[in-house]
């Protein structure tokens, strides 16, 4: 099948149109023939060699993370699909590879396209949707009532991440720039800060949530704002500890993450200490290739 190859880590290499073996479909995977591949960030960290030292992948490797296709067999332990069946999915990770005509996908990371999305709309949604679930909903536990400030807010995640949390029932406050202040306001934001004229954490304060997408003076200005008890959950740091855990590296990377992340974790540590009883999250990374 044809494929867009990563023949080895460089920044901002080519990747190359080539032929690859078509995917072996296992008992509980159902075989895509793909309609729509979303391009995220991740997949340009992952082809600069950002990660090859955590990540399974070892080139040659196809690259992509978001597809929607139809299914065109499934294994033998597969109930929920059957062939013809338009999909959309976030493969996990080892199995990626959606930068190609087909793709194996376990069936639990599987699920019916809506049908009122085209395949190209529904391909940009399940990485950073995701993302905005878990950060929002399993990590922080966002209720209604609460408020929530969301960097980067015209973002993929934070377009995602404004629009769940409006529907949560908390008060959204966003950073983007004035050209997106009309978008962001459209998705559901009550506040919105322009970053370039504007000093969020001189504006902003008694925040219960914080998703930061950015850099580390921003995380550290975004715990100016948080309440006590707040969290400030980061997508953009270097992956932490209980990645490491979770996808059982060895000793040596273990120890090599724990320092990666131990400045960003000291300045969090220093900066809650001066919020009693604040809870500050440890650094989700998307970037890292967890699920979102």
């Amino acid at each position: 099948m044809k494929a867009f190859i990563v023949d080895q880590y460089k920044k901002k290499g080519a990747l190359r149109l080539g032929d690859m073996p078509k995917p072996t479909l296992g008992p509980d995977d159902v075989l895509v023939e793909v309609g729509a591949a979303g391009l995220n960030l991740l997949d340009s960290k992952i082809r600069d060699g950002e990660f090859k030292q955590i990540l399974p992948s070892r080139p040659p490797f196809i690259l992509g993370h978001d597809v929607t296709g139809t299914v065109v067999r499934v294994g033998t332990n597969v109930r929920q699909f059957k062939p013809d069946d338009e999909i959309y999915a976030r493969p996990r990770d080892g199995r990626i590879g959606t930068f190609a005509e087909f793709i194996a996908i376990n069936e639990a990371d599987v699920t019916l396209k809506p049908k009122n999305l085209s395949m190209e709309e529904a391909a940009s949604i399940p990485l950073v949707g995701l993302t905005a679930w878990q950060v929002l909903v399993e990590r922080a536990g966002l209720k209604k009532g609460q408020k929530v400030l969301i960097h980067a807010g015209s973002g993929g995640v934070g377009t995602f991440a404004i629009q769940l949390a409006k529907h949560l029932g908390a008060t959204v406050a966003t950073t983007t720039s004035a050209a997106n202040a009309a978008l962001v306001r459209e998705l559901g934001a009550d506040v919105v800060i322009d970053y370039r004229s504007q000093k969020f954490e001189e504006e902003l304060s008694a925040y219960d949530v914080v998703l930061n997408s950015l850099d580390v003076a921003t995380l550290e200005k975004s715990l100016k704002v948080l309440k006590p008890g707040g969290k400030l959950i980061s997508i953009s740091g270097p992956p932490d500890p209980a990645f490491a855990r979770a996808q059982g590296l060895n000793v040596v990377l273990r120890l090599l993450l724990r320092l990666m992340s131990a400045g960003s974790g000291a300045r969090r540590s220093a900066w809650a200490s001066t919020i009693p009883s604040s809870s500050c999250a440890p650094t989700e990374d998307s970037s890292s290739g967890s699920p979102g």
